[in-house]
């Protein structure tokens, strides 16, 4: 029996000198605890070594899809005629037997013996040392390794990077262009911005018609698919408001219309070309959010290696960074999406739904992202079937939301009162007002006898009152008249005593107003206590006539001594 072996360096063929010592499957590995007792059970019997780096990869890539190389087939053809051939991986020794018709075998006695092996292979190759066997397995490995990732011209995402940036900057320029021509030939024809309103459709109109003279006379037909938009278009061209151009300015007009049409179609040509780049790097994240947010995705994240690397919430709020630091930073609420916003899922769910979508498409788009980056497969099934869940739980979503909205917060609708003796517009009752029962009012017997005492009292404080108000005239009307009898005496004197008793007399009614102010205060609480206050009112009466004769006799004295002065 021979056993196929494959190290860095080559294929190697070894016989087995004692096939008895397979059935001891336990002890088969003290054989090889030496480099002598495993040569005396296995021995080299061929050896095809590799002759560069990509004929060892090559035949590495297919023994592991369980495929023999072409220089594999060839060496087995030569030195395996009529043998039994132990290998490591059974598909392999299917392939080898439906091609080559040789017997191959895999079980566990073997997989011990090719354990055994690769503990004593420096040993049993000639010329193959642990020195040169490390580099070889270093570099062998590090190839595999791109291999798997598919690091090939088909799945490089730099040209997705550069595609969708100049996408974008191609997009910023047509529409300056676009506004600079709108501009430029409104001073002719301003009427013209409000007419049509599409960039392209615009630039074309201006380009075919130049001076808006020859509108009348062309057919817009091919651009403008309304003819109401073309009838409206010519009638405002006759009317227009705008300056007269040269033909000098016209031409300058013209050729920056080239160059807007000139953009949006190497513009589409781009799209075409970014959406097959998509289909084919990355078919999942495609069919998921569509191809523009796909390669938005990839350049924000470097490459699809790296964006593979990234959980479901970084992608569900990548773009937005500036905007979460600044949540974490003032304590507010984090955003709930990024650059996934734009996608078709999160436009159609309503506003109160799109946070929950965008963590479901975040999560399904980071699966998606990993499968189109180290899978092997190239169709899009996983990011198709997906998608059709996501819409399966936003028709629920909205679903549920409709039955919440249709009713109370239970889910039942609310039940009314119903008033049927109320109209439905008025609010009155249609039902007639009850007349009023006097026979069924009830009068208790304590009301009826404190009421004529309410009454003595009010007639006894309008009685005080009026006495209150009463003024003291006889003392003001003797100091009148002495005043007279002394004004016919001496005219010279006159101004000053008709200056003094006015002022008498506003002191005398400051008293009143004041005397009635504090009557008004003080309420009369019983009969005992008005008998009282008119006794203190009457004593202060007594006290201003005794003030008012005290003044008189001063003014008295003063005049006399005037007199006296005058005299002398």
């Amino acid at each position: 029996m021979l056993v196929l072996f494959e190290t860095p360096a080559g294929f190697a063929l070894f016989k087995v000198l004692d096939e008895g010592k397979l059935d001891k499957v336990e002890d088969l590995w003290k054989e090889f605890t030496t480099s002598d007792s495993a040569r005396r059970v296995v021995e080299l019997k061929a050896f095809n070594k590799f002759e560069n780096t990509s004929d060892a990869l090559s035949a590495a890539t297919l023994i592991i899809d369980s495929k023999p190389s072409k220089g594999l087939r060839k060496f087995l053809q030569k030195h395996c005629e009529g043998e039994t051939l132990a290998v490591a991986d059974s598909k392999l020794g299917n392939a080898i037997k439906e091609k080559l018709k040789i017997d191959c075998v895999h079980n566990g006695a073997v997989m011990e013996l090719m354990r055994g092996l690769r503990n004593q292979l420096t040993e049993l190759i000639t010329g193959l040392g642990a020195q040169d066997l490390g580099p070889m397995s270093l570099g062998l490995s590090h190839s595999l390794s791109r291999y798997k990732l598919k690091f090939s011209p088909e799945k490089v995402d730099t040209m997705i990077i550069q595609a969708i940036g100049l996408l974008d900057d191609l997009d910023k320029e047509l529409n300056t262009y676009a506004m600079r021509v709108r501009e430029w030939y409104g001073w002719h024809f301003p009427e013209l911005t409000k007419i049509v309103t599409d960039n392209i459709q615009y630039a074309k109109i201006v380009k075919m018609m130049g001076n808006r003279a020859n509108a009348v006379k062309i057919d817009f037909s091919e651009i403008l698919s309304d003819e109401d938009v073309e009838t409206q278009l010519k009638e405002a061209a006759v009317i227009s408001m705008g300056t007269e151009v040269s033909d000098l300015d016209l031409l300058n007009i013209r050729e920056l219309c080239d160059q807007v049409l000139a953009l949006s179609e190497y513009r589409a040509q781009l799209y075409e070309y970014l959406k097959s780049r998509m289909n084919t790097i990355a078919p999942n994240l495609t069919a998921l959010v569509g191809e523009l947010v796909g390669a938005r995705l990839i350049a924000h994240g470097g490459s699809l290696l790296n964006l593979a690397k990234q959980p479901g919430s970084t992608i569900q709020i990548l773009g937005a960074e500036k905007a979460l630091f600044r949540a974490l930073k003032t304590k507010h609420s984090t955003p709930k999406y990024g650059l996934i916003y734009h996608a078709s899922l999160i436009g159609k769910a309503s506003q109160k739904h799109k946070g929950k979508i965008s963590r479901s498409l975040a999560a399904k788009t980071a699966l998606a992202i990993r499968y189109d980056a180290l899978g092997d497969g190239e169709d899009n099934s996983i990011g198709t079937e997906s998608r059709l869940k996501l819409e399966t739980r936003l028709q629920v979503l909205e679903k549920t939301e409709f039955g919440k909205s249709a009713g109370s917060a239970k889910g039942k609708p609310k039940i009314e009162a119903y008033e049927k003796d109320r109209k439905k517009g008025a609010g009155a009752l249609i039902t007639p007002a009850k007349a009023y029962n006097p026979a069924a009012d009830v009068f208790l017997g304590k009301f009826t006898e404190e009421t004529p005492k309410k009454s003595e009292l009010a007639s006894k404080k309008r009685k005080h009152h009026d006495v209150e108000t009463a003024p003291p005239t006889e003392p003001a009307a003797e100091a009148i008249q002495e005043d007279g009898d002394q004004e016919k005496k001496k005219k010279k004197k006159k101004y000053k005593e008709t200056e003094e008793t006015p002022v008498a007399d506003a002191d005398g009614e400051k008293k009143k107003k004041k005397k009635s102010k504090e009557n008004e205060e003080e309420p009369a609480v019983s009969t005992a206590e008005g008998r009282k206050k008119k006794k203190k009112k009457s004593d202060a009466d007594g006290e201003d006539v005794s003030m008012q004769a005290e003044e008189s006799g001063k003014k008295e004295k003063k005049k006399k001594k005037k007199k006296h002065a005058d005299d002398e």
